[in-house]
């Protein structure tokens, strides 16, 4: 996929004329306009946008690559592609899902949290699945909490603020190691 980049996933099918319910992961909604190629994950030929609309906080497109219900179910899942050379420059400070998803995530201290596995989007703004040594951890995708993205080192440094990090566990009512 490093050719491409999402800017949708395919939540459901929508009805029985392959009209499909997308979840949108772009800030350029014209994406989706009617005669946009978008490609599917996997597939080697684009699609073209037939019509688009809003329901219900998602976005239902008709594919010309998806004639009936059937087809729209076969691609439940699955992500709406564009070319990375079609990418729109982004403004400093800002970045595309997949440049952030794999990067090591450390405190300001320089505690290796873990590594950004997953973008996951909320409706107030997203937020980042963080794996490592102590779990999964959720880090608000706010300004207060990203303090440096470094793609060239391959890191963000995050502050941690009340709450982030799972509380220390007690022994004996006193918190462990004391």
């Amino acid at each position: 996929m490093d050719a491409f980049l999402a800017v949708g996933r395919i939540v459901s099918p929508h009805g029985i004329r392959g009209e499909v319910k997308i979840d949108v992961m772009t800030d350029f909604p014209s994406r989706f306009d009617p005669g946009s190629q978008l490609w599917l994950e996997g597939e080697t030929a684009p699609c073209q946008v037939v019509a688009a609309r809003s329901h219900k906080g998602h976005l239902l497109v008709q594919l010309d690559c998806l004639a009936d219900r059937t087809a729209a179910e076969w691609v439940n899942g699955r992500y709406l592609l564009i070319p990375r050379d079609q990418a729109h420059v982004l403004p400093a400070g800002e970045y595309y899902q997949d440049e952030l998803v794999g990067l090591e995530v450390v405190s300001e201290a320089g505690q290796v949290l873990g590594h950004l596995a997953e973008v996951v989007w909320t409706g107030a703004n997203e937020v980042y699945l963080i794996e490592g040594a102590l779990g999964e951890l959720l880090i608000p995708a706010v300004a207060e909490v990203v303090q440096e993205v470094d793609l060239q080192r391959g890191r963000m440094v995050v502050k941690l603020i009340p709450g982030l990090l799972p509380e220390l566990e007690t022994v004996g009512g006193a918190p462990a190691g004391d």
